[in-house]
């Protein structure tokens, strides 16, 4: 026992990388405990196993490719060393993940869990825990990282491949608010038909195609502007220009960084394929940081060089994920007039692609989009109504807008004449749930809605359709809005929309007169004399068979 003891303040002692020998317990048939000591070099297979294991990748640092010392978790759910995402952000580097989009290291989250099995593993596997790398190792890292990827040819990306043929778009209302043969002066490139290969800007395409029916709403921001020809022709940037912009933005000068995104800006203006070249993770995060610059030609022309990529069908969802939407949102709230007219316009070209609709309204999109509602700028407004409109498309944002009070705020622009067109669009949204319908009925729209359509002020016949449309959406509130619409006096308009109406005006007139004349029908149906007789009968019936005259209901009454 004296031995035992001895033994394992010894081993308790020894550090485990320098010992000369490996220990094992084992435990005898009769249970006693016995100590087999093996002595071996310092070369033995025992001892050097553990430190030649790879450990798992799990538990390595992406950049560092060691044991992660302080892990945090990115956005795209990826682990990385704290000290390596540090250094990214000091040098604006942001690594590529294998599906070639970008994570965002501005915000991280400590990761305990993984932190605390790495050391359980090194502690099994008898290693040294990981020491945190200091900042000057860590960006030399980073460096080497950096260098390396700039010798790599462009990864070749099968998802880029799949979407750059770009099918038919979705219905933009999905059923509820489509406008054939209807368009909006929206911008002066906007497209004037469902393409069904690629997006087109250029002059021969819009001209070539005025006999289709042209696009409800506009799928381009107003901001946009496309280039003629001759730019087209000398915009083309080769690898080595590429090189020199990415250099440019990252530099210290601020005349270089304004010459460099003044330039991006013209280079992406035309071209789909240079858009979709440059929409790398190294443009995003130089872009992300400029869109905040405190120098206002900066800004605007950054974030004009983003809606540019942000017109690539491809780009959409990269560009989400790169954390650029927050900078954005700052830009609504607080940067230069121009800069938030861009802003919105990429806002509401992001949102089109129905990945970033969630994310786009969770990042916090919707309020300040609300608020440039009343921007001064009539771009700004479009956009932004656009963009709430394409976000409002998905219930979770219908839910927030509703909290948001967005509702009162709406019908107000709609009575003002403010946006009249675009923000029925939203209503009609609103009221395909059931929390937008609760609140819009409790707002007085229903009353509102048919006034307009008793009026003959309205600007077009596309805002009569979105009346009916979102009168449609209201009716499935139940009696309530059978109660309300009765009392504005809905069944006299709606009869008078049915014969003059748009087609599809008429079609949605039809549907809410035969949901309001469903409840008359039911109620002429109903035999009161026969109702109530067989109510006395039944009630005396139970009444005598129970022996309770008291306790039944009062007949007399009823």
């Amino acid at each position: 026992m004296e031995f035992q003891e001895g033994l394992m303040k010894f081993l308790i002692q020894k550090p485990v990388q320098n010992k000369k020998f490996c220990e094992r317990f084992t435990e005898t048939g009769n249970g006693k405990n016995r100590w087999k000591i093996s002595f071996n070099g310092s070369s033995s297979s025992t001892v050097s196993k553990p430190q030649t294991k790879q450990p798992p990748k799990e538990f390595t640092c992406p950049i560092s490719g060691s044991l992660m010392a302080d892990p945090v978790i990115v956005s795209s759910g990826h682990s990385y060393d704290r000290t390596c995402v540090q250094a990214c952000l000091k040098l604006g580097f942001t690594p590529p993940l294998m599906d070639g989009s970008a994570p965002d290291f501005f915000t991280v989250i400590p990761n305990l869990a993984l932190k605390s099995t790495i050391l359980r593993y090194c502690d099994k596997c008898c290693i040294d825990r990981p020491i945190p790398l200091d900042s000057d190792s860590a960006e030399k890292l980073v460096r080497t990282l950096m260098a390396s990827q700039e010798e790599k040819p462009r990864p070749h990306n099968e998802t880029e491949d799949k979407n750059a043929v770009v099918s038919e778009e979705k219905e933009l209302i999905n059923g509820v608010a489509e406008y054939p043969g209807v368009k909006f002066t929206h911008a002066a490139t906007e497209l004037n038909r469902r393409p069904t290969h690629s997006y087109s800007s250029s002059d021969e395409s819009v001209a070539t195609i005025g006999s289709t029916p042209p696009l409800p709403l506009a799928t381009r921001p107003s901001c946009y502007s496309s280039s003629d020809s001759s730019e087209i022709e000398t915009l083309n940037p080769n690898s080595t220009e590429e090189e020199e912009i990415v250099a440019k933005l990252r530099s210290s000068q601020v005349y270089e960084i304004e010459e460099a995104v003044i330039s991006l800006r013209k280079m992406t203006r035309s071209r789909e394929e240079t858009r979709a070249s440059l929409c790398t993770p190294q443009v995003l995060s130089a872009i992300r940081s400029l869109i905040i610059s405190r120098y206002s030609s900066i800004q605007v022309n950054s974030v004009a060089a983003l809606v540019n990529l942000s017109l690539e069908k491809v780009n959409k969802v990269k560009i989400v994920r790169s954390g650029i939407v927050p900078p954005l949102i700052d830009v609504l709230k607080g940067g230069s007039p121009d800069a938030q007219e861009h802003a919105s316009g990429a806002l509401f070209s992001l949102a089109l692609d129905d990945e970033n609709k969630t994310a786009i309204g969770v990042l916090g999109a919707l309020p300040p989009l609300l608020h440039m509602l009343r921007s001064e700028s009539g771009r700004t407004r479009n956009d932004s109504a656009l963009a709430l409109y394409h976000l409002s498309l998905v219930q979770s944002n219908r839910t927030k807008l509703v909290k948001l009070g967005s509702v009162h705020n709406l019908l107000g622009m709609v009575k003002s004449g403010h946006l009249t067109g675009r923000v029925l669009l939203i209503l009609c949204n609103l009221a395909a749930c059931p929390e937008g319908r609760a609140v819009m009925l409790d707002a007085g729209v229903v009353e509102c809605l048919v006034g307009m359509l008793r009026g003959n002020d309205l600007d077009s016949e596309v805002t009569r359709e979105s009346c009916v449309v979102a009168l449609y959406g209201l009716s499935h509130g139940g009696l309530r809005f059978k109660g309300l619409a009765k009392d504005a006096g809905a069944v006299e308009v709606l009869k008078k929309v049915e014969i003059t109406g748009s087609e599809r005006a008429r079609e949605k007139a039809k549907r809410v007169l035969e949901i309001l004349r469903g409840r008359d029908k039911e109620e002429e149906g109903v035999d009161w004399e026969e109702l109530l007789d067989s109510g006395l009968v039944s009630c005396n019936r139970r009444r005598l068979s129970c022996g309770m005259d008291g306790s039944g209901a009062n007949s007399s009454e009823f």
